[in-house]
């Protein structure tokens, strides 16, 4: 049975490791440099991520070690730090039912989609509600498998939202793009200043530590960003990101993302897949609604309302932003602000609208 089994796996499967690894990235260059060639943005993310999507489902075995993904999700969160200076937080004290309004609104639409996946059975139990959630995919899935759910079918919906919303919102930066004005390509190597580098790299260093002390789900990013965001406004620390490290940390979490998309799930998930890529394509149309709502109100630029609201991770989104021309500091504030009141209320209503369900379905009729 064994010999059946392995004779019918796919060639990479079959390949060592060392050459998996030359064919992920040797696909990854290859996909960055196609998506380079047609200008879309972030294309040092998404190219890696289709890369080793591929490979996951084709069951090559490499996996990203997780203290590499979240040394990774570190320098994101520098990033979203850099893009959050205090005048940031004065502007979002002021605006704060804008933010209130684009935080709630994406929520309570997942949650509804949630539920109706769930009572449409397209899933099994309760696996939609936690699966729907915008945000914390980490903290969603220990949840969703403490609780019963089908923690594979939780994986693939949140990866798959994750995917499609930067796919998504990297076609809408580059066909919308503010003025159809094009961003200069960086330098790769820019001067460095020394010192604000060496206090980044102390800075990550110091946040996996006591992330890895506090066990907070996506600690990597969020502990580094709200350390950093401290240090740069009140203490007038420079955050220092040189493209190579950022290149290096976008290809990291791509693959870290995409290599989560193993056969096994895509084959178990093969019924509802329809279902559920539907629910994630109304869930991004209606996000641009909210976009529309936020121009409205906000005065806003369409491409930044849009990236704001979008559901996806918010590492995968503050890439995009990054590398288009949009307001940087008002996506993050929204995506930063989105992902902590998912990350801590989360969990909490989705068990609350599982545990209605479920007793709703065992009540006698």
């Amino acid at each position: 049975m064994a010999e059946i089994a392995s004779s019918t796996l796919p060639a990479l499967a079959r390949l060592p490791r060392p050459v998996q690894w030359t064919v992920l990235l040797a696909g990854s260059l290859a996909l960055i440099e196609l998506l380079e060639l047609v200008h879309l943005p972030a294309a040092l993310f998404l190219g890696p991520m289709i890369a080793a999507i591929l490979m996951g489902v084709g069951e090559a075995k490499v996996r990203i070690p997780a203290p590499l993904f979240t040394t990774a999700q570190a320098v994101v969160g520098c990033l979203m730090a850099r893009a959050l200076p205090a005048e940031t937080f004065i502007e979002l004290v002021r605006d704060w039912p804008v933010y209130v309004l684009g935080i709630v609104s994406v929520m309570a639409v997942a949650a509804v989609l949630g539920i109706v996946l769930t009572r449409m059975k397209v899933l099994p139990g309760t696996t939609a509600v936690w699966g729907s959630a915008p945000g914390a995919s980490t903290a969603m899935i220990v949840m969703a498998d403490a609780y019963g759910a089908d923690a594979r079918l939780v994986a693939f919906m949140s990866y798959t939202r994750v995917v499609l919303v930067a796919i998504v919102a990297s076609i809408v930066s580059r066909l919308f793009a503010v003025g159809g004005v094009e961003l200069a390509p960086a330098p790769w190597f820019p001067p460095v200043a020394v010192v604000p580098l060496v206090e980044t790299l102390a800075l990550i260093v110091v946040a996996l530590v006591i992330a890895r002390i506090v066990k907070v789900p996506a600690g990597g990013m969020l502990v580094t960003m709200v350390l950093a965001i401290v240090l740069q406004d009140a203490a007038g620390m420079s955050i220092e990101l040189p493209p190579v490290l950022l290149a290096v940390a976008y290809t990291v979490v791509g693959w870290t993302v995409g290599l989560r998309f193993t056969r096994e799930i895509l084959v178990h998930a093969a019924r509802a897949l329809p279902a559920i890529l539907s629910s994630m394509v109304l869930l991004a149309a209606i996000c641009g609604g909210f976009a529309l709502v936020l121009v409205w109100l906000a005065g806003v630029d369409p491409l930044t309302a849009y990236l704001a609201t979008s559901p996806g991770g918010a590492d995968s989104v503050a890439i995009i932003a990054a590398n288009s021309k949009v307001d940087m500091p008002f996506v993050m504030a929204m995506q930063a602000g989105r992902f902590i009141v998912v990350m801590f209320t989360g969990p909490m209503l989705a068990r609350f609208i599982a545990t209605r369900i479920e007793r709703r379905a065992a009540a006698p009729t």
